[in-house]
């Protein structure tokens, strides 16, 4: 697992599972106030047969993020 923290909300690799093995996702949380992540997939058309190889994925993507912001929502590096 790997955290990446902005001034708002804290990003961290995840693992969704699904049909046919497990999905790379990015899980974001609001330091303020709490409340539920917000788990956004990405990678988009890939399955990985183990837990252990989407959240590799995973962190690799999350070395891209440039931003989160007030809504949650992801912003990628150019």
């Amino acid at each position: 697992m790997a955290r990446k923290a902005f001034k708002w909300h804290e990003a961290v690799s995840a693992v969704v599972p699904g049909e046919g093995g497990y999905r790379a996702a990015i899980a974001v949380k609001n330091l303020e106030g709490g409340g539920a992540p917000q788990f956004h997939k990405v990678l988009e058309g890939q399955t990985f047969k183990t837990a252990f190889d989407a959240d590799v994925a995973a962190c690799e993507v999350l070395l891209q993020l440039a931003d989160v912001d007030d809504e949650g929502q992801l912003h990628w590096q150019p």
